[in-house]
């Protein structure tokens, strides 16, 4: 009878496997998301405002084509008719061009290393966003990942070069732009092709001028430059829309242990691929990352919410 009940309430609390289509979706994207480093290469010789121009431009069909077949146009109707949703669209849209214009002149820079740095560092900044903007406590193992993660960054500050504000300012701008799109009322893929809408305007402008003055790259200066650039919006556009499906499909803390593949990614081709110098005060410094995001992983799991 007891191993009866035992059993029975093994089964109840026991939480239901996880659609491996989730997986699919997420592992897709973070691994895109590792590998992006290489297209940024093959463009580095592209001023970066050109570049997220084109990011914004040719991704405008790909989520056109992807919210035409899920039909959800109807959607992005309404929120045009939204000043609100416009104005908060916006500000999102603006907060990731800033994120991808960093981006892209790091990697062209050789400073694929802090890239890295801000990626590791962006689910911590979300946890100190959420204390601002929310009111909410850290739990303890959270406040012990922040404050390994303000030691790594204190080192790089004095004895690794100077503050790494590339990766500060892209875990800022993400965890803003996460942050506030989470309040946009819209869903994932009509809130993306919301916000390439809106920066198309100002993407249009640049490509206008660039051609006017004969100082652009799509069809200026070969074939090569012009399919690099038509790849853009694809190579931005896919991986954001699999995140979205494997975000609905997952639960939070496998996103959240699944997320460190990009920045994970991104680290070992910086090293071992791109040759970028890697001191021994970095390797201490990644070290506290590398634990602050064990931490806060054992802290995901304490806190993830069981599935019914």
């Amino acid at each position: 009878m007891s191993d009866t009940v035992a059993s029975k309430n093994t089964g109840a609390n026991a939480q239901p496997a996880e659609p491996l289509a989730g997986f699919a979706f997420a592992l897709g994207a973070f691994f895109f998301w590792g590998v992006l480093p290489f297209y940024m290469k093959a463009v580095s010789h592209i001023p970066p405002f050109e570049v997220v121009a084109h990011r914004v431009l040719w991704s405008v069909p790909v989520a056109g084509v992807l919210l035409i077949a899920l039909r959800r146009t109807a959607d992005l109707r309404n929120a045009l008719r939204s000043p609100k949703t416009l104005a908060l669209a916006a500000l999102t849209a603006g907060l990731i061009s800033v994120n991808w214009g960093i981006y892209v002149w790091a990697i062209a820079a050789d400073r694929a290393l802090e890239t890295a740095l801000g990626y590791y560092i962006n689910p911590l900044a979300n946890v100190v966003l959420g204390a601002i903007f929310l009111g909410e406590r850290f739990t303890r193992l959270q406040a012990i990942a922040i404050a390994c993660a303000v030691i790594a960054v204190t080192i790089l500050t004095f004895k690794a070069g100077g503050l790494p504000w590339v990766s500060l300012a892209l875990a800022s701008t993400f965890g803003l732009y996460g942050f506030l799109r989470k309040t946009l009322p819209i869903g994932p893929t009509q809130g993306f092709m919301l916000e390439v809408m809106l920066l198309s305007v100002p993407a249009l402008a640049i490509v206008a001028w660039l051609t006017a003055t004969g100082t652009g790259h799509f069809g200026q200066t070969g074939a090569a430059d012009m399919g690099l650039l038509m790849l853009a919006g694809p190579v931005t556009a896919v991986p954001l829309i699999l995140y979205a499906f494997g975000a609905k499909e997952l639960r939070y803390a496998t996103m959240g242990i699944l997320q460190y593949i990009t920045p994970t990614l991104i680290f070992l081709t910086a090293v071992f691929i791109f040759g970028e110098p890697f001191s021994h005060w970095q390797l201490i410094a990644f070290l506290f990352i590398w634990a602050a995001v064990a931490i806060y992983t054992i802290s995901l799991f304490r806190r993830s919410p069981k599935r019914a």
